[in-house]
């Protein structure tokens, strides 16, 4: 195959109304030449956005950003990563204040795919060829320096070829190939069109395989889905999602639990902070379900001997109250973190002692929070249930710990079986005293 990419020459300054396809048909290709079958007119979204009215008044460029934006990817100062209104990932939702006039901002078309299929009919129409257009923009991209024109709207292309299932020149089967060949014919064009040279639509002749009778799916067919994107968030962004995510999980789903995972939920939790550059964290991973059961059936009996003897709780009350810990048993895999103080200093006078535990104490907490933010991150529910305080004794002897390790609840962990209940979020203010 063979490729040609031509300028189209010669366009006037694009306003409101302008009828945009009829001054790229009278153009033509490099000063006039006629349009061929399975031609692909690659049209920068500057003048389409200017030839739909999506010039605004606007002195703050920051508020119209804030108008397009569905939701902020990752911020660094006034940078601003976001996803707009066309699932669209890309800095300052493509609202730009180049090549338009003082106190004005442009921003991208409504819907581009249907832009670029509005295009593709009228120049069908007026040249009688069979023709695909793509609506092209300005985008960075991760792990790569630089900038690049991709397809944000296509009409009459496959914008995707997959590969998938043929085999290479060595006979092996390709399992993951899938071309964006829109983007491709985009960056390609951009060679040819340039930011400075006033030259806003290329044709890109040669690939005529590609182009279809149908307008076909668009370039929305380009955009990963949320739930396959492994990089939806920028960092500080995916943490704060992940504490945002975290949720006391009451069922669980049967599916079992990846111990990798939880491991990397410990290698978060360990990097808590900790008094006197101790490590105050022991965690306990309960993954056979024999033990999970000795331990739980262990801690029940000293939960409902100490209620009877010490409480004096019947046992209606005490089958209520053990009921709550019913969640250790639903789950396919138990943590039961820990703390040592061994590094503590001791003190002669009980105040000062006290505070010295607390700290430890604090420090364990941190550790067992970082631990159900990371496997939030992770996917999985927990629920933390502090009966383990109750029964340390018993927790020791049936896991088999080191006297020191003082139990601190036990964390229930795996799929949730039901989606969160939708939570309103709370305001600082109640939680915060200036002084």
């Amino acid at each position: 195959m063979s490729l040609e990419i031509l300028p189209v020459t010669g366009l006037p300054e694009i306003d409101t109304d302008s009828d945009l396809a009829g001054l790229i048909a009278k153009a033509g290709v490099r000063g006039g030449g006629a349009f061929e079958d399975g031609d692909i007119l690659v049209v920068t979204s500057k003048i389409v956005s200017k030839a739909e009215g999506r010039v605004l008044g606007a002195t703050d460029r920051e508020a119209a950003i804030d108008a397009e934006t569905v939701r902020v990817v990752a911020r660094r100062g006034s940078t601003r990563i976001v996803e707009n209104r066309n699932g669209l990932v890309m800095a300052a939702a493509g609202v730009d204040a180049s090549n338009t006039a003082p106190g004005t901002v442009l921003l991208l078309p409504e819907d581009p795919d249907a832009s670029a299929r509005a295009l593709r009919a009228r120049l069908q129409q007026l040249t009688g060829r069979r023709l695909a257009v793509v609506v092209s923009d300005t985008f960075g991209r991760p792990w790569r320096n630089g900038l690049t024109d991709v397809a944000i709207g296509a009409a009459g292309l496959r914008v995707l070829e997959d590969h998938r299932g043929r085999t290479d020149s060595h006979g092996n089967e390709l399992a993951m190939t899938v071309t964006a060949t829109a983007d491709e014919l985009a960056a390609a064009a951009d060679l040819v069109k340039g930011k400075t040279t006033g030259t806003p639509v290329a044709v890109v002749r040669g690939p005529a395989t590609h182009v279809t009778v149908e307008d076909g799916p668009g370039a929305r067919a380009l955009v990963r889905p949320a739930a396959d994107d492994m990089f939806r968030l920028g960092t500080s962004e995916a943490v704060r999602e992940a504490v945002t995510l975290r949720r006391t999980v009451r069922s669980f789903t049967a599916e079992p639990v990846d111990p990798a995972a939880v491991r990397r939920a410990v290698a978060a939790a360990v990097t808590a902070p900790a008094p006197h550059h101790t490590t105050p964290w022991r965690f306990v991973l309960v993954e056979s379900a024999g033990t999970r059961q000795r331990l739980l059936d262990a801690m029940l009996d000293a939960w409902r001997r100490d209620l009877a003897e010490l409480d004096g709780w019947d046992e209606q009350k005490i089958a209520r109250r053990t009921a709550r810990g019913e969640v250790l048993r639903g789950a396919p895999y138990l943590v039961v973190p820990c703390m040592v103080t061994d590094g503590s200093h001791a003190y002669p006078d009980a105040r000062r002692a006290a505070a010295e535990r607390e700290m430890f104490v604090v420090a364990a907490g941190a550790g067992v929070q970082n631990l159900l933010v990371a496997l939030a991150g992770e996917g999985y529910g927990s629920a933390w249930v502090s009966s383990t305080m109750f029964c340390r004794d018993v927790v020791r002897q049936v896991l088999g710990l080191p006297e020191g390790w003082d139990a601190m609840g036990a964390v229930a962990v795996g799929r949730a079986a039901e989606p969160p209940v939708a939570r309103a979020p709370r305001g600082v203010e109640a939680y915060v005293l200036e002084r």
